[in-house]
């Protein structure tokens, strides 16, 4: 019976997964029908429903990426060389020195160091140069359309009516990944809605082509996030014989919420983390300063750890990726040491 019941399941996802691939234009055409029709009753404009919606083309290529995202075994000794190469850094550095002056004006304005900013900027659109050319409203509209995250992309995509509706941008030059992440920060619609700034003034929070207001927007989501200024982001450290891997964070979290949980759990004192063994990585003691870290491993036990502090939640608000947070930490330790003068 057992058996039955599990043939009669997988056939059903068989048959859901095949109906899937089997959705057509005309398909498609029904659901933008539906689209136009939510979108006035939720009070946009019929003009800008229109025009956005008659680029909203199926993107077949759109949806496999989306299912077919690349599941390449990694470890952070192998993605730190590739995300955070040699030129990379040398580049970050020059063009911190210039763009210094806006930088450092906008660090203090916000209360985030202008080398956490390069670092995003660097990693997220390769300063500005990889923003991605697909049709932000097609992507958008074609993922909804998939139907495994309807609701996720359908608030995403009235968030990019929001922002047509608001001139941030023109229609023509909406451009972005083939998941609809934005400009030069690769903001989503929403992250866009909420942290965008028009720092130079100009009426338009453009993150696709005005640095400053790429740099403000970077700046003040980690604000929102609950930067510090006055911490960086954490330190690879040494471990003792015989520590206990129950002081480390917990892995497997499936919400931002239970993974700060698991870091509270985690979570002590740099002098209790020297009490118990924990030391630098040249073996020598940890900073005598009283703030709290929480014990991150980015592969296992053998790999490399790190104490890691507040603002490293604030990296993980960005993106809730051990590799990515600690990349971002690690390019931004490259850029601000030696000090750029």
């Amino acid at each position: 019976m057992i058996k039955k019941l599990a043939v009669i399941l997988l056939s059903a996802s068989l048959s859901t997964s095949v109906l899937a691939e089997q959705k057509t234009q005309a398909d498609f055409d029904v659901y933008v029908a539906a689209l136009k029709k939510e979108a006035l009753e939720k009070g946009y404009d019929e003009a800008l429903v229109d025009q956005a919606l008659a680029t909203a083309k199926f993107k077949k290529k759109v949806i496999s990426a989306d299912k077919n995202q690349p599941e390449v075994k990694e470890t952070l000794e192998t993605y730190l060389p590739k995300r955070v190469p040699q030129w990379k850094i040398d580049r970050a550095r020059k063009l911190y020195k210039e763009n210094q002056d806006v930088l450092e004006k906008v660090a203090k304005e916000y209360g985030v160091q202008a080398r956490f900013i390069v670092a995003l900027w660097g990693l997220e659109s390769n300063f500005g140069k990889i923003q991605g050319g697909h049709s932000v409203i097609a992507s958008l509209v074609t993922l909804a359309f998939d139907g495994r995250r309807e609701t996720m992309y359908k608030n995403q995509l009235w968030a990019a009516l929001d922002i047509l509706k608001e001139g941030h941008i023109t229609l023509d030059k909406f451009k972005g990944s083939w998941a609809g992440a934005m400009g030069q920060t690769q903001f989503m619609p929403t992250s866009f809605n909420a942290y965008a700034v028009d720092y130079n003034g100009d009426g338009r929070k453009d993150i696709w082509t005005t640095e400053e207001d790429a740099f403000a927007s970077i700046a003040n989501y980690l604000k929102q996030a609950g930067w510090n200024d006055d911490l960086t982001w954490g330190r690879q450290v040494k471990l003792p014989e015989g520590f206990d891997n129950s002081n480390i964070l917990k892995r497997g979290t499936r919400t931002r919420s239970q993974w700060l949980e698991y870091w509270k759990d985690s979570e002590r004192s740099l002098a209790d983390w020297q009490a118990i063994g924990v030391r630098k990585m040249d073996g020598s003691d940890l900073p005598n300063v009283d703030i709290t870290a929480a014990m991150v491993m980015p592969d296992d036990v053998n790999g490399r750890m790190y104490l890691a502090y507040d603002n490293y939640k604030a990296l993980m608000h960005w993106n809730r990726s051990y590799y990515f947070a600690t990349s971002v930490g690690y390019l931004s330790d490259r850029i601000g040491y030696p000090a750029i003068k």
